[in-house]
């Protein structure tokens, strides 16, 4: 292609991407950008960014070679805490992206340094394509960024009802993310958390409704590519109910096909029909789907069939970690990624073995067991990805000014307003909430000091001691089950002063604590989440979540919430 031309396409590509990364762009539209003329248009400009995006990826892909395309499949983890450690990866292996851990964070200065450095290393090696460097940042429990703005978890969103804060949640990560340079999340999480027992999802979904997660996901989804950040919905099929965790076994979902259409299927098939960027396979393993045996991210039959075929779904598929041990138990680690490309997956995240992944990938297409076509459309979907958000004309991150776009007041004030909206009061018996004006309260258990310093605040006395306080508030994380907690619980209780417990992550605890007088679910274990608790408990807030799942062994079900 002209030199002349290759710049008119970027340029026009850059005004296009201007307009649809803009700031405020997860914001409620107003009616005049609501109306058919207004929408209209918005078509037209996708239609437009769509064009010019599958030109880029074109005009790349004719200029690549077998070794670059195989690179672009593969996400690895990113080494050390300059760009320089992970060097060697970046021209070894060109890959499409890396994934930052904590370990690799150290501070706004040095990841948005990072972040530059590998952008640049990846323009000097291969084809020169510009890297995804992703995080896992669902927010709550898993955020791998411990600096920023922390939000609660997906489940106190869902305790919300409401898409404008998913939205906000998704806005305030991407922003921070950006300004450090990293341009893709692995979020929103879409798993219908349907199995109270489910020892790795819980709190990270957004609840028990199929309906209320499609909206919430899609919400938080438009939110992060809005704000330029690749959006990865993840995990399907689904792993909202699972008794064995893929990180460790190989979970079997006993469901029928219907059940599976009814139950898990609507969050990914909102997310389907949205065009979203990117899908994650999850490590599991759904007869109903494939009785072969073989996990989802090995699965054509799942991954070909049924979410590109049956759904129709063309945008980037990556797999879940392929260092957990859902995916390695029937196969070698080369083989593992030339099955997941064979099933129709496009990106590899964390293969243990790079290199194995590699070897066998290019000894496959070498043999014709994957065809350069197959190769062919896995980094097409890639660079259009990559395009589409602006990845090939971004400018580098502000170093100097990336720690003042962190944890701003107004992103503060964000993540508070969606804590304070997402506690649940689920007993109140003898109207032991809100405490007294100037009351005496104890405080023990998980998050104690947080909530007993935003109580001090607030006016009330804190003690440690339940007898004679005026009201005992005990802090629980996931107790169900846990005789330690259960029993703090009961000792609080023995004193005869009431007890209201604050329970900070599955809300499930309930029904093994009959002694709590008040019990409060934050879904949460987040500052801002006690914090918030903390105000419900004084009165200073009222509480206004509803539950997003059913509890067990209780008569609470979806959508019960108490006030006053």
């Amino acid at each position: 292609m002209h030199p002349c031309r290759i710049l008119a396409l970027l340029g026009a590509l850059a005004l296009v991407l201007t307009s649809a990364c803009a700031p405020g762009g997860a914001e409620r539209p107003s009616d005049a950008e609501s109306s058919p003329d207004a929408q209209e248009l918005e078509r037209r400009r996708e239609r437009e960014r769509e064009r010019l995006a599958e030109e880029k990826a074109e005009e790349v892909l004719a200029g690549m070679s077998t070794a670059d395309k195989i690179g672009q499949l593969l996400v690895l983890t990113a080494e050390g805490t300059t760009a320089q450690d992970s060097a060697d990866l970046v021209s070894r292996y060109r890959p499409g992206g890396l994934i930052y851990f904590p370990e690799s964070l150290t501070g706004a200065e040095q990841i948005a340094r990072m972040s530059n450095g590998l952008q640049r290393a990846a323009a000097d090696h291969g084809a020169g394509v510009p890297l995804f460097l992703g995080i896992d940042q669902e927010q709550g429990m898993v955020s791998r960024l411990e600096i920023g703005t922390r939000f609660p978890d997906a489940m106190a969103v869902g305790a919300t009802r409401d898409p404008d804060q998913a939205a906000a949640l998704a806005r305030v990560t991407a922003e921070e993310l950006a300004a450090l340079g990293i341009n893709l999340d692995y979020a929103p999480d879409a798993d219908v958390n349907s199995d109270p027992a489910n020892p790795v999802i819980g709190i990270r979904s957004f609840g028990s409704d199929p309906d209320l997660v499609a909206d919430l996901a899609a919400a938080e989804a438009e939110a992060f590519a809005d704000a330029g950040v690749v959006p990865v919905v993840k995990h399907f099929p689904g792993h909202g109910d699972t008794a064995a965790d893929s990180h460790t076994g190989l979970p079997v979902v006993d469901k029928t096909r219907r059940e599976w259409e009814r139950e898990d299927l609507p969050p990914f098939r909102r997310a389907v029909e949205a065009d979203v960027d990117a899908v994650m396979t999850a490590h599991l393993v759904l007869p109903a789907l494939d009785d072969s045996g073989e996990p989802a991210t090995l699965s054509p039959r799942v991954v070909r069939d049924v979410l590109r075929g049956e759904l129709g779904y063309d945008g980037m598929v990556t797999t879940d970690a392929l260092n957990m041990e859902g995916v390695r138990q029937t196969h070698d680690d080369g083989e593992v990624a030339v099955r997941a490309v064979l099933a129709g997956v496009d990106q590899l995240l964390m293969p243990p073995d790079p290199q194995a992944a590699v070897d066998a990938l290019r000894a496959a297409v070498e043999d014709g067991r994957i065809s350069q076509d197959r190769l062919d459309a896995s980094v097409r979907r890639i660079l259009k990805v990559k395009a589409e958000r602006g990845l090939f004309d971004a400018e580098p991150a502000d170093v100097q000014a990336a720690a003042g776009a962190l944890g701003t007041d107004d992103h503060r004030a964000a993540a508070a307003e969606l804590a304070e909206r997402s506690v649940t009061l689920l007993r109140n018996e003898g109207g032991a909430l809100p405490a007294a004006e100037g009351a005496t309260v104890s405080v023990t258990g998980t998050g104690a000091e947080e909530i007993g310093a935003e109580l001090e605040r607030l006016g009330l006395t804190v003690t440690a001691d339940p007898a004679g306080a005026d009201l005992a508030v005990v802090g629980t994380l996931n107790a169900r089950g846990d005789a330690g907690q259960a029993a703090l619980v009961a000792s609080a209780a023995a004193s005869g002063t009431p007890v209201a417990v604050v329970a900070q992550g599955n809300p499930y605890d309930i029904a093994d604590l009959p002694d709590a007088d008040a019990y409060l679910a934050t879904y949460s274990a987040v500052d801002p989440s006690r914090a918030a608790a903390a105000r419900v408990i004084a009165g200073e807030v009222a509480p206004s979540g509803r539950l997003p799942v059913d509890i067990p062994g209780t008569d609470l079900r979806f959508g019960d919430g108490l006030e006053y």
